[in-house]
């Protein structure tokens, strides 16, 4: 586990963590994909996104007694993991900021902790498209509004996802969307907290294509766990951490009905806001 954590805890040089704990780096490699493999394999035990409608409520509760807007059950959003560039169609993963990367999508619940994470998608494919594709919209849609999550403005409006209003045109819109950005933001600060926490995340991550995604899950995995034991690792000031991924001037809409009953499940939830 020494290790691994070392090399989670690395820019990605493996070759430098065996010479750091001092064994050669077939075995480091070895041990790596070893320990890698078990923390993937109980990722259905520590991020755990509700289906049940006994775990939705749950999960609302728990959002309520955190911050305002109701029907929440957690945020959306992507993130961009540097990689190296693959040799086959490396072309596709090249993000809008330039470098090649895996655009990764998660959602969290009001502890700051994953409910899910997904980490398969090339740089270049846009938030929309990751979470149209997503078995969380898949779970969430079945709802039908009676739930939800928070994402951003580069998303379609729809009743299991509030985005805020595009351009707000009166002072409850505007407050309205300062709430919506300050409960948002968890999503981010557990991203931040995710590369601080494992900087060969925040950095470029060093190994195979097909090995990425465990990687990004297995850190997940360590955060959740991290999180459930109150570890208290300084992570620094991420209140203020900006959408570093957001998509300014694209949006993915939904259907015309399915917006449309978005803006009224937006409504309603700006009413139970009583904002003067």
């Amino acid at each position: 586990m020494e290790i691994f954590l070392r090399f989670v805890g690395d820019p990605g040089f493996q070759s430098g963590v065996a010479q750091d704990v001092g064994v050669h780096h077939t075995t480091a490699n070895k041990t790596i994909r070893y320990v890698m493999s078990r923390v993937v394999e109980q990722s259905h035990n520590w991020i755990r996104f509700p289906t049940t409608a006994e775990d939705m409520t749950e999960a609302k509760v728990l959002w309520q007694r955190h911050f305002r807007l109701p029907s929440v059950i957690g945020a959306l959003d992507c993130t961009q993991i540097e990689i190296q560039k693959p040799g086959l169609d490396g072309d596709e993963y090249i993000c809008r900021k330039g470098y090649p990367s895996i655009n990764v999508q998660a959602t969290c619940n009001a502890l700051e902790q994953f409910t899910s994470i997904s980490a398969e998608w090339p740089g270049s494919v846009h938030d929309g498209r990751v979470w149209r594709n997503s078995h969380v919209r898949d779970i969430v849609s079945q709802y039908d509004g009676a739930v939800c999550l928070l994402g951003d403005s580069g998303y379609g409006l729809s009743p299991w996802l509030i985005t805020p209003f595009k351009p707000p045109r009166t002072h409850q819109e505007r407050e309205f969307n300062l709430i919506h950005a300050r409960e948002r933001i968890i999503i981010e600060r557990c991203f931040g907290q995710l590369k601080r926490r494992f900087p060969i995340l925040g950095n470029c991550v060093r190994v195979a294509l097909n090995n990425i995604p465990q990687v990004v899950v297995s850190c997940a995995v360590l955060h959740n766990i991290a999180k459930y034991l109150k570890d208290d690792f300084e992570y620094g000031d991420l209140d203020s951490v900006p959408n570093e991924d957001d998509q300014p001037g694209v949006v993915r809409y939904e259907n015309p009905d399915t917006t449309l009953r978005g803006k009224d499940k937006r409504a309603n939830m700006m009413a139970y806001l009583n904002i003067q």
